[in-house]
């Protein structure tokens, strides 16, 4: 498996149900093709300030945000690889950058460690973390997603996430996927990654069928669920 760690593109959301999912793909035919990883489990613990300054600032929805993550694909074991990732956006644009470590030797790295590598991707993320002085991890996502991608659209993929899961304890890779829901029953985040613009094709299907896109951030959804449910001694859905 070769493993992209830069990443430039438009990422747009859209908040659908799981049978506009089941018709969307209907419609399209043979626009998008399921890719060879199926349905797959992706975890990841985000990284904030203890007055959570991070996630505060990208509920604002500012020009500008930042976050860092650790990221698995699946569930870790200390020697499994997984991906420390700095993940901005300016200007609708994500920029993505991230290097790859034994789950042990990351979380050791995130904690204050010594750098998995020297590149100019962990310098960065050094410059973030004394930056953003007093780091640790906050809370732990996970969800299941099914990728796909076009034939006739290289740059083009399509993913829907759907399962997506908070928690603020046990917050490690290696733990299995727990916690409460950011969404709502049948619901279903879908996310239309691209270089350049959406196909006609599928901006046709968008539109017919009503789907719009909107701003959603999962940490950001699933801190204001947490927030709201502190508030009223219960637990109450992000979406």
């Amino acid at each position: 498996m070769v493993s992209q760690n830069v990443f430039k593109r438009y990422e747009l959301k859209y908040l659908i149900s799981e049978e506009q999912k089941r018709r969307l793909l209907k419609n399209v035919g043979g626009g998008l093709e399921l890719d060879s990883y199926g349905r797959s489990l992706i975890c990841s613990v985000y990284y904030d300030t203890p007055d959570d300054r991070l996630v505060r600032t990208s509920i604002e929805r500012p020009v500008y945000k930042e976050k860092l993550r650790l990221r698995s694909y699946g569930v870790a074991k200390p020697d499994s690889m997984v991906f420390a990732e700095l993940k901005k956006k300016y200007l609708s644009v994500v920029y993505k950058r991230r290097i790859s470590a034994k789950l042990s030797q990351a979380e050791q790295y995130l904690a204050g460690g010594q750098k998995p590598e020297d590149s100019q991707i962990a310098r960065e993320i050094d410059r973030f973390m004394e930056f953003y002085r007093e780091l640790a991890p906050a809370m732990y996502i996970s969800y299941e997603r099914e990728a796909f991608f076009s034939e006739v659209t290289p740059d083009l993929r399509v993913t829907f996430d759907d399962n997506i899961l908070w928690r603020t304890e046990e917050l490690s890779l290696s733990v299995k996927p727990y916690g409460t829901p950011v969404l709502p029953p049948g619901k279903v985040l879908m996310e239309i990654k691209t270089g350049t613009a959406i196909p006609l094709w599928l901006v046709k299907q968008l539109s017919q069928m009503g789907i719009y896109k909107t701003s959603f951030s999962k940490y950001g959804s699933a801190y204001t669920a947490k927030a709201a449910a502190h508030h009223s001694g219960g637990k109450c859905y992000a979406g």
